[in-house]
């Protein structure tokens, strides 16, 4: 990841812990297939998922706002992303039916 795109991750993630409610984070792990990734979830359930350094960079960082953070492959995801996830899918189809 260079420099500029490292940057302007960091400025979404930040954006999204301070213009929302009751910010988590769930480090995910380096695949065969991706990087180590940080994704928040909101009180709401909305998220956002972006590629960070390292998963010690991701749980520093989280910290660092105030922001609780977990291991995702202990810990899973929270029902309210789920939540999020049919309410989108759901919003979606409906607005395709109008």
């Amino acid at each position: 990841m260079d420099r500029s795109s490292a940057k302007a991750e960091r400025k979404h993630l930040e954006e999204f812990v301070s213009s929302r409610q009751g910010v988590e984070g769930f480090v995910e792990p380096r695949t065969t297939v991706t990087e180590t990734t940080l994704m928040l979830v909101a009180l709401d359930g909305e998220w956002t998922r972006r590629r960070v350094p390292s998963p010690q960079w991701a749980h520093e960082f989280a910290n660092g706002l105030g922001v609780p953070s977990y291991d995702a492959a202990v810990v899973g995801y929270p029902q309210r992303m789920r939540d999020y996830n049919r309410r989108q899918s759901e919003q979606r189809k409906a607005d395709g039916a109008s």
